[in-house]
């Protein structure tokens, strides 16, 4: 009986903090703090980020993908004097040891043609394709639109992610 209470305390730790880890490997690639900022209703596109660490050899992020939009698209925002630029790209390089950040005002996703709003505390799936690595699947969590990507949880929200 004993054996069982220690098991099941571990089972319910370890799910426990499974529902606040929001990091993802494939392969050398790791996948830290997907998130997205909540939109509202009307609004037809939204931004996603993340950090990519890449511990292999170079590869390259060929394409997203996400089933609560009509399309997702990696785009770079530039400021070129007074103006902002943004545009898609058709890849991310991913250099051997290093960390690409996807971040508000520089490269981004763009998640185009809302289904439905992103609601504050929700999480959405998102697909990564990698030229060598392949796919994965990971989750965003969206945060509050005011978000750098750092909002703390609600005590007891589980479902909602605290930053690294």
């Amino acid at each position: 009986m004993k054996r069982f209470l220690i098991a099941a305390t571990a089972l319910a730790l370890s799910l426990l903090t499974s529902a606040h880890a929001h990091d993802y490997q494939l392969g050398p690639i790791r996948i830290a703090h997907p998130w997205a900022r909540a939109t509202v209703a009307g609004q037809p596109a939204g931004g996603a980020y993340l950090k990519l660490e890449n511990a292999g050899p170079a590869d390259r992020l060929l394409s997203v993908r996400s089933p609560v939009a009509a399309s997702a698209e990696l785009h770079l925002m530039t400021m070129d004097g007074n103006i902002m630029r943004m545009r898609e790209v058709d890849a991310i390089a991913l250099p051997a040891g290093q960390t690409v950040e996807f971040k508000p005002g520089g490269l981004h996703i763009m998640l185009t043609g809302l289904k439905a709003p992103l609601k504050q505390g929700e999480r959405v799936p998102l697909t990564l394709r990698f030229e060598k690595a392949g796919e994965v699947n990971v989750e965003l969590a969206v945060e509050s639109a005011a978000s750098s990507g750092g909002d703390k949880p609600a005590a007891g929200a589980a479902t909602k992610h605290h930053h690294h």
